[in-house]
């Protein structure tokens, strides 16, 4: 099982909670969830290159609080918070809702699963050698105190002709363990030669806590 399910799926409830949370009636519940999916697109399309890691929404009777965990937060705010303001304003025209937005810091960006895996991603896309890439992704997330890291790459792998895939990996990702905080990300790079998939698995030790009581993901 742990080898086919999304290790942050498999967690909640365990030692994570949702990154949506809000309750609704249920003819309300699919409009929400299919405007939760869209808000994140748009999110993350018009911050493409400011480092985000996870975006939270929160919902209240009428305001949608979005959180957005970045490894950039000045490139997000902008001058005197001026892209933000653009960006709420952007979203309130699209779904026609109040939007609060708050910016949080991600203070080891090497430990973010998908910040690692667009990192690896990107450095394909401008033809850097995909072991070099790799491998110096794993010893930052080393060096940023990660216990076990494991990259998983498919496709043209430097542009050969038959696809085929291959894994790096260091220390230990116990995906059994329910316990184990483990992050997990996968990415897409888009190279002259098709596309190739990057899945990443950080393991960042385990956690203890009492029942109800849950980790932020960059802990």
């Amino acid at each position: 099982m742990g080898q086919k399910v999304n290790p942050i799926i498999q967690r909640i409830g365990i030692i994570r909670t949702w990154d949506s949370k809000w309750f609704a009636p249920k003819r309300k519940f699919a409009k929400f969830l299919l405007q939760d999916i869209e808000i994140e697109k748009v999110i993350n399309k018009e911050l493409a290159d400011s480092g985000i890691g996870r975006i939270e929404i929160h919902r209240s009777a009428n305001k949608v609080n979005v959180i957005i965990h970045t490894a950039k937060p000045g490139t997000i705010i902008g001058k005197q918070g001026a892209n933000v303001d653009v960006l709420r304003d952007k979203l309130k025209k699209l779904f026609n809702e109040e939007f609060m937005i708050n910016i949080r810091e991600i203070k080891k960006p090497a430990l973010s699963a998908r910040l690692l895996a667009e990192s690896v991603a990107a450095q394909i896309e401008k033809r850097v050698s995909y072991r070099r890439a790799c491998k110096m992704g794993i010893e930052k997330a080393f060096e940023a105190g990660a216990k076990g890291v494991k990259i998983f790459m498919s496709g043209r792998l430097n542009g050969v002709e038959i696809a085929r895939s291959e894994f790096f990996s260091q220390g230990k990702i116990p995906l059994h363990t329910f316990r184990a905080n483990i992050d997990y990300a996968l990415c897409h790079a888009k190279t002259e030669y098709g596309t190739i998939g990057v899945t990443v698995w950080i393991y960042k030790g385990d956690v203890f806590k009492k029942k109800g009581e849950y980790i932020n993901q960059e802990e």
